[in-house]
């Protein structure tokens, strides 16, 4: 029994240093270009017409591509389209192949919330009553602040704004704003409330990602709520062997997402992160890829 613990325990560290490694790649390879927050120029090359998988704002100075997020809110607020078939198809692609793989392995910002959360700090536990409520959120803020309201809600010019992105979105001011103003003597004098709301609502979320596994892929992030249309069909997923699971529910007490695995091991709020996978003792949780 006692060798079966240890195996697990290597087998639970391997993989973790794996996806460790996998994010960071991930995080270098969409944001080659540090050398641009010395100077606090954003690349404006033709790699940035290129969509990337996870949430990763355009106007940071390192990022290589195009938030989907960003790219459909300024399709959508635009006065000639109000929807942009070819970000809609990047996504429902990636989506059906990856489902919200994205979400645990290649997205930045929930990279960054994972770092948080290993910060030593008493953890939290929403309830779970309020805890599935909270979780319709981001569905509302898809619909809303990122395709209805840009698109519907326009200026003179006809054209709208990008609500979720200059209202909400942490990853912008993160990877952005911040960087930008430290680098721009005339950004920092332009700065006014609406920064300051950005900067106030950023830091409480990186603050309750130290005491929250990831919060804002929990309850805000419109990108993941439409990557969870795909993961019951997504190509790569995961499955559960009930007839070799003991039901010692061990994959539901690592689940860092509070996924009920025995249920529905591909329910909407599962990011593939394999922790299920790596607890369990008798190897009935394994991927997926046909």
């Amino acid at each position: 029994m006692k060798k079966i613990s240890t195996n697990l325990n290597l087998k639970k560290i391997s993989t973790d240093l794996k996806r460790r490694g996998i994010q960071l790649l991930s995080a270098f390879l969409t944001n080659p270009f540090i050398q641009n927050f010395r100077s606090g120029n954003i690349y404006k090359g033709p790699l940035k017409y290129i969509c990337v998988p996870g949430l990763n704002c355009y106007s940071c100075p390192s990022a290589a591509g195009s938030c989907p997020i960003g790219a459909m809110q300024t399709v959508a607020g635009s006065n000639r389209f109000h929807i942009s078939l070819y970000v809609l198809g990047f996504l429902m692609i990636i989506g059906s192949v990856f489902g919200r793989v994205i979400c645990g392995f290649l997205c930045l910002f929930g990279f960054l919330q994972d770092l948080l959360y290993k910060i030593p700090a008493p953890k939290l536990h929403v309830p779970a009553r309020l805890d599935h409520k909270l979780r319709y959120l981001k569905y509302l803020i898809l619909l809303f602040l990122v395709i209805l309201l840009p698109a519907f809600f326009i200026d003179e010019f006809g054209l709208g704004e990008p609500f979720f992105c200059k209202y909400i979105c942490p990853a912008g001011t993160i990877e952005a704003g911040i960087p930008l103003l430290i680098a721009n003597r005339s950004l920092r004098q332009m700065a006014g409330n609406l920064f300051l709301w950005k900067l106030l609502t950023a830091g409480i979320l990186i603050l309750a990602s130290i005491f929250i596994y990831r919060p804002f892929c929990r309850y805000f992030c419109p990108l993941g709520a439409f990557y969870s249309f795909f993961n019951k069909i997504s190509i790569i997923h995961l499955n559960l062997d009930k007839n070799t699971c003991v039901h010692c529910h061990k994959c539901e007490t690592v689940c860092p997402m509070n996924v009920n695995i025995l249920k529905n091991i591909n329910t909407a709020e599962c990011i593939r992160c394999g922790k299920c996978k790596n607890s369990c003792p008798t190897g009935s949780i394994q991927w997926n890829k046909n």
